[in-house]
């Protein structure tokens, strides 16, 4: 890994301990960006449309758990997860429990699970951590167990 320059508030894998736990900021959604989302990358109408949305198993106009995952990641970029190196995925789990709806403010809690070291790069390891998106009532909408990649800080 070549030499970067981290803000001191980022984390490397000497700084994370399983049970370590991160909150972002929050992010409210609003009926615009569900449909724009939706119109783009999940063409469905009860993402799309109000009125047709009324018909399906939504009841209303839902975002797409796909714009939920955007959301969490962008969340957890912008200092949820304040990984050093970044946040780069190895695999993971998903789930949408209940639907994000217009209106919701969502933030994200993280929790570090399990660090598992590289057997043949002492340089890393992997660190999964469960990420829990929420709404403002404290509604679970998404649950994200994530396999990440972490590097020790260079020498």
């Amino acid at each position: 890994m070549s030499k970067m320059s981290v803000p001191a508030d980022q984390l490397f894998l000497d700084d994370l301990y399983v049970g370590q736990t991160f909150a972002s900021a929050a992010h409210k959604i609003d009926e615009a960006q569900i449909k724009a989302f939706a119109v783009q990358f999940d063409p469905q109408p009860f993402h799309t449309d109000t009125e047709a949305a009324a018909g399906t198993f939504f009841k209303s106009l839902a975002a797409s758990g796909w714009h939920t995952a955007a959301i969490t990641m962008r969340l957890n970029v912008e200092g949820g997860l304040p990984f050093a190196s970044g946040i780069i995925g190895a695999g993971g789990e998903i789930n949408w429990p209940n639907p994000t709806r217009a209106g919701d403010v969502l933030h994200v809690e993280s929790e570090v699970v399990e660090i598992t070291p590289s057997r043949s790069k002492p340089d890393r390891s992997i660190v999964t951590v469960v990420s829990r998106t929420l709404n403002q009532r404290g509604d679970v909408v998404q649950t994200l167990k994530a396999k990440l990649v972490v590097f020790r800080k260079p020498s």
